[in-house]
């Protein structure tokens, strides 16, 4: 399946989310990863409204590797609940498209 998706994901240091997105497309798992931030987080947890600060990764792959992109995020990430959204892309550029699917691999972690 080649459509694209767009996974969100938040961390709490430049690094981590640094270190995220090359391990992510590394594995080609992402054809490539934006990193916004620092961004401020207003959120319940645990019975609270809790801020913090958090980098926000943008994860550019295709909807048949979304199982593998969850599971490298899960492995990775050492948020008890990280956030780990994916939002369909309607329509692109044909040739940001193909490049896009020649970066993600069909059966990454293979």
């Amino acid at each position: 399946m080649n459509e694209i998706i767009q996974v969100v994901t938040t961390v709490d240091t430049k690094d981590k989310a640094q270190e995220l997105a090359q391990h992510l497309v590394k594995l080609r798992l992402a054809a490539c990863v934006q990193i916004d931030g620092p961004l401020e987080s207003v959120y319940r947890w645990e019975g609270e409204i809790d801020t913090s600060l958090e980098w926000r990764l943008t994860i550019k792959t295709r909807r048949g590797v979304y199982s593998e992109v969850e599971d490298a995020i899960r492995g990775w990430h050492d948020y008890e609940v990280p956030e780990i959204l994916a939002v369909p892309v309607v329509i692109g550029s044909a040739k940001y498209v193909q490049w896009l699917n020649e970066q993600v691999a069909d059966n990454p972690l293979r």
